[in-house]
């Protein structure tokens, strides 16, 4: 290898030529020379939630460990056997409420339900903030319709980006030189805004007392770490953003074409996680009161959730439920053919693929259907645990945030730090 070329490559090089900006894949070029320290090892976490449910009965197979017996949800993936772990007799302790549960998917506070219901924050959240990935978005909040499954440290809901067309333009489109400018004359503005604020701040400790410079202090210290963000911001909001080979997708124009939303979401978030662009995403997969496309179902979704054993509503459910989860091995199998430093991002990224309900029909939120795949686990194997004793689902969230490398001992209402049978 030329040293001078090797000298002259980073991992952020682009093509330039006539207002166009090409990004160039991780080349053996941009690598240390001469064997200095391996390229840091990128871990990603993606969350998803069906919102209406995953019928237990097609998803947890006969049988445990790694000789069960496929189910009729878990034959559509199977082609990933060994890449995914089936969990049964996983709760939330005291999240209750129905759907309200959803809103505790990612953070297991408990009694959503009540009216003096606070949230904390979620899974996706509590990671970047330990992580504090060097990417353009430190997370991306997805969802087809309806809200998002993201809250912050104080319990306020994340807007989710619903559309395909507007998500493509965030992670792939650049703006005009105009638009650039604003948006960073908007990032300064908050930075003077901020230097304002740690003045006035300063100038009150100095005449308060103890307790209340305390309080400063801890004030002060997050105005810090928001110029930090502004300045980060600000340096991303310069760079090209990369270019990649997908078409701008056209968002469906019937809000009940549940595939037709969630399909171009999995490829967007495979592609955000392939250029860089973020390693933490959520998804939620919202549910319908409206009859979705798809040939065999002839009730709306939600209807067919409470489908009180209806051996004909169960049918049709299972199509809509086959039809999500082909969707997810789409996704499996894009983010295993991205090779990635002698690996892929499949093993490089821990999925979490479930609902907050585990039983729709009777809005039961215990034993609730959790597959986990990638993310350098070993897999291969159903899981059950005993659902008059359950484990908590926070203490698999612990453990998935150890697999990220975040030093950290507890999350919600978890009890360890991992789940039994389970390994990295």
């Amino acid at each position: 290898m030329n040293l001078a070329l090797k000298h002259s490559l980073n991992r952020r090089a682009f093509l330039r030529g006539t207002g166009v900006a090409l990004s160039l894949p991780l080349l053996d070029a941009m690598r240390p020379a001469f064997g200095a320290s391996a390229p840091t090892l990128k871990r990603r976490l993606v969350a998803i939630c069906t919102t209406l449910g995953i019928h237990p009965q097609f998803l947890f197979p006969a049988g445990t460990g790694r000789g069960y017996q496929p189910s009729p949800y878990s034959q559509v993936i199977e082609a990933f056997r060994n890449d995914f772990t089936l969990f049964s007799g996983l709760t939330h302790p005291e999240v209750d409420g129905g759907h309200a549960s959803e809103a505790s998917y990612l953070t297991a506070a408990p009694h959503p339900g009540n009216s003096g219901f606070k949230n904390s924050i979620s899974l996706d959240q509590f990671a970047a903030e330990r992580l504090t990935p060097d990417t353009r978005f430190a997370s991306l909040t997805l969802s087809t319709g309806g809200g998002s499954l993201s809250w912050t440290r104080s319990g306020v809901q994340i807007p989710a980006d619903e559309r395909p067309s507007k998500l493509f333009a965030k992670l792939f489109l650049d703006g005009t030189p105009d638009e650039v400018k604003q948006q960073v004359r908007k990032l300064k503005d908050g930075q003077s805004i901020m230097d304002t604020v740690s003045d006035q701040a300063k100038s009150l400790q100095r005449s308060v007392g103890p307790q209340d410079r305390e309080k400063l202090d801890q004030y002060f210290t997050s105005v810090r770490e928001l110029e930090q963000r502004l300045v980060k911001s600000e340096a991303w909001a310069t760079r090209p953003k990369p270019k990649v080979a997908m078409k701008p997708p056209t968002d469906p124009a019937n809000r009940a074409d549940i595939i037709g939303y969630a399909r171009p979401m999995f490829d967007l978030a495979h592609l955000a996680l392939q250029t860089d662009s973020t390693r933490i995403v959520t998804l939620r997969l919202q549910g319908h009161n409206q009859i979705p496309p798809i040939d065999g179902v002839t009730q709306d979704w939600h209807n067919l959730s409470h489908h009180g054993k209806d051996p004909n509503k169960l049918d049709e459910l299972a199509i809509i439920e086959k039809a999500e989860l082909a969707e997810l091995k789409s996704f499996l199998k894009n983010l295993k053919s991205s090779a990635e430093d002698g690996a892929n991002l499949l093993d490089r990224t821990a999925i979490l693929y479930g609902s907050n309900l585990g039983n729709s029909s009777s809005h039961d939120t215990k034993n609730m259907p959790i597959v986990v795949a990638g993310g350098g686990f070993k897999h291969g194997q159903h899981l059950a645990f005993d659902p008059n004793s359950p484990p908590p689902l926070c203490n698999l969230y612990v453990q998935m945030l150890r697999q990220l490398g975040v030093d950290v001992s507890g999350f919600g209402s978890a009890k360890a730090t991992s789940i039994p049978g389970f390994t990295g």
